[in-house]
């Protein structure tokens, strides 16, 4: 593992598989440790972030976590669901259901550091014209979708696709008056076929959607939520502006650019992502409860592909 730690090699793992890449950054930042959680120092070249290391896996991991965030220390009730699933049963799409939630969001300023804290602008600046997940699981989505989406050329009917770009994975010939794109590269969102209008932004730094209230009917989000360090503004901006009822979609995979995934996302698996962005819904607020659904189309064949989906309140 020794031969693994440089910095160049670090910064040339892109999109890889989120556990293989956990072990690398636990070699090369020093921060391995067999405690549940730590506070660590990883040097990024000329900054130096904390960062927080989880090393649990599915259910256990989030009932330790949100038993230390509720200050049970251990002892007393589980605050997730931990019952064994049935055999036929996705753990993933267990993990949202009956969850007894703590008081306050479990999660600190250090868990959404990054090991490459530059611009995200500066990393997005050349376009990338592929797809980060494999044709089984894109179909998997697209088929999602076609179940889910409002009929083609509904009208009145506006969609927000973010950190969108030169493929928004939509069913063929889907098309809507108003689709809008919003990502960090101008050139993959001018080669988006979907999208009627598109702006650039960086969520990172400006969390602030450029939208009226009440103004979208579904908001997507494809493999990009994993790279969010201020997620509870972001979606509770996306509670603004989606209509009442309005539907948003957060699919991710286990494949990222892990230099540029949070530290919560990194060092934690596919059971604890689909808990992570239910608590993003459930902590902005004007959500209903959140739910998870698994549609990998061959597991352990190809890209695994997850749901986390919600509606905004009709009281909101």
């Amino acid at each position: 593992m020794a031969s693994l730690a440089s910095p160049s090699l670090l910064s040339s793992l892109t999109k890889s598989r989120t556990g293989r890449v956990s072990l690398v950054v636990l070699s090369y930042s020093c921060c391995a440790s067999r405690s549940f959680r730590r506070a660590a120092q990883c040097n990024t070249g000329s900054s130096v972030a904390n960062r927080r290391v989880f090393l649990g896996i599915g259910a256990s991991f989030i009932d330790q976590l949100v038993r230390m965030a509720s200050g049970s220390g251990g002892v007393g009730r589980y605050l997730v669901a931990s019952a064994r699933p049935r055999q036929d049963a996705s753990p993933v799409e267990q993990i949202l259901k009956n969850v007894d939630w703590p008081e306050k969001f479990p999660f600190k300023d250090e868990d959404f550091s990054r090991f490459d804290e530059s611009s995200d602008l500066t990393f997005y600046n050349e376009p990338r014209f592929v797809t980060h997940i494999d044709d089984p699981a894109i179909r998997a989505l697209t088929d999602y979708y076609s179940k889910v989406f409002p009929p083609s050329n509904t009208p009145g009917v506006a969609m927000l696709d973010l950190c969108s770009s030169w493929v928004s994975h939509f069913p063929a010939g889907y098309k809507q008056e108003r689709v809008v794109g919003m990502g960090m590269n101008e050139e993959e969102l001018k080669r988006n076929p979907v999208l009627t209008e598109y702006t650039v932004q960086d969520l990172n730094v400006n969390p602030k959607l450029p939208f009226e209230d009440n103004t979208f009917d579904v908001i997507t989000n494809v493999v990009s939520v994993d790279y969010l360090t201020k997620p509870l503004e972001v979606f509770k901006e996306m509670q603004r502006i989606l209509k009442p009822s309005g539907l948003a979609i957060m699919s991710f995979s286990n494949r990222l650019f892990f230099t540029k995934a949070v530290s919560i996302w990194t060092s934690t698996g596919d059971v604890d992502h689909a808990w992570i962005v239910g608590s993003y819904f459930h902590y902005a607020g004007g959500f209903e409860p959140p739910v998870a659904v698994d549609i990998s189309p061959n597991p352990g064949r190809s890209d695994p592909m997850y749901i986390v989906y919600s509606r905004k309140q009709m009281s909101a």
